[in-house]
């Protein structure tokens, strides 16, 4: 299995790699690979920016009632 970090990071090696092996049907998985890794990295991302957010504004409700 290879480290995501090194697909982001490498992709060329790893295609090189990919070809040497003469796997050339795997190459577009590559460049899926990668796309969905950005996905999912903006969705984590968001997902930390809404949970700062409510972290905010429950601290906000409870110094209101305090």
């Amino acid at each position: 299995m290879l480290d995501i970090k090194l697909i982001r990071e490498n992709p060329s090696l790893v295609k090189e790699n990919i070809k040497k092996k003469f796997q050339e049907h795997k190459l577009p998985l590559i460049d899926e690979v990668i796309k969905l890794d950005e996905e999912s990295r903006k969705v984590k991302q968001k997902a930390d920016d809404l949970r700062a957010k409510r972290n905010e504004l429950s601290e906000q409700v409870r110094w209101a009632y305090a």
